[in-house]
């Protein structure tokens, strides 16, 4: 998968991500998408290290599903962080 490909995955995973997460998150949608990206790296990195996934293929449901779930993880981290500076 290209760097273009990657990029419009990490930015459709982050999107979905936060339509999964319940309540309201800590930043708008640009940081949201940029998490989404992070989190895409993040999903890819855990997934090719922990299940010897190949992550190649865009249309792959593995592909998507572990980078919807590496965006899961940044945003609660995220959300933890910017919640605890509030307080």
């Amino acid at each position: 998968m290209g760097f273009f490909g990657f990029l419009l995955l990490g930015l459709l995973a982050g999107a979905i991500a936060k339509l999964i997460l319940p309540g309201k998150q800590a930043g708008g949608w640009v940081i949201t998408l940029l998490l989404g990206v992070v989190g895409a790296l993040l999903g890819g990195f855990l997934g090719s290290a922990l299940f010897n996934a190949p992550l190649q293929d865009f249309f792959s449901i593995q592909t998507w599903l572990l980078a919807i779930a590496g965006s899961i993880i940044v945003l609660l981290i995220y959300g933890a962080i910017v919640k605890r500076r509030k307080s």
